[in-house]
């Protein structure tokens, strides 16, 4: 896609997400890691009813890390995979207690955490510290290929176009107007193509992408 097309499907997705944000409620790094954590395979707003209880009395390393294991699955068990999510949680908890008590801001130190892939350090990064960054979920992901703004066959792969294609200082905001398009018109099953501000420029709806 070349640089004319990518600047106007910016451009409009900016005017039709103007207070995209992220959807997660946190009040501290370690919050949003925990959260982003719980998110896999579940939706922010299940995540936001489980922390909202969650975080009352476990809102920091130190209080989290009095929990056990089945303790802390029990807490979480509405969120799916609550086992591996607890394990991970606590190990990752550990980790940050070990070296210092703050969640790491780069991205290096952050994959050493359990639990916590690239897409998970990049909501960290962007959201809790301002870093510019492209978390990659399933809704961007699948918009991205669709639009033809990245393409790609894993994760990484789209992360690495995006970065590409679009300006360094509107990788976070890019990030978030992604998700909330995938999320209200460009849906997994049934994209609302005829009412998408970008159907114009999108290479699924133009029939040029069979991919998706």
């Amino acid at each position: 896609m070349d640089k004319k097309n990518v600047d106007k499907i910016l451009e409009i997705l900016e005017k039709t997400y103007p207070n995209a944000k992220c959807a997660l409620n946190f009040k501290s790094p370690y919050e949003l890691l925990i959260s982003t954590i719980l998110s896999a395979q579940c939706t922010d707003v299940r995540v936001n009813m489980v922390t909202e209880k969650l975080y009352k009395e476990y809102d920091t390393p130190e209080a989290m890390i009095t929990l056990t294991e089945e303790e802390l699955s029990e807490k979480i068990r509405s969120c799916g995979f609550y086992k591996n999510k607890s394990k991970n949680i606590l190990g990752a908890t550990r980790a940050i207690l070990a070296s210092g008590g703050e969640v790491p801001n780069n991205m290096e130190e952050l994959l050493k955490l359990p639990g916590v892939g690239r897409k998970t350090a990049n909501v960290v990064l962007s959201n809790a510290f301002g870093v510019p960054a492209i978390a990659v979920d399933t809704h961007v992901f699948r918009v991205s290929n669709r639009l033809g703004i990245a393409k790609g066959n894993t994760p990484e792969q789209v992360e690495n176009g995006l970065m590409k294609n679009i300006p360094r200082d509107m990788w976070s905001d890019t990030h978030h107007y992604l998700i909330w398009h995938g999320r209200n018109i460009c849906k997994s099953r049934k994209p609302d193509c005829e009412k998408c501000p970008l159907a114009l420029y999108c290479e699924y709806f133009s029939g040029a992408d069979t991919t998706t």
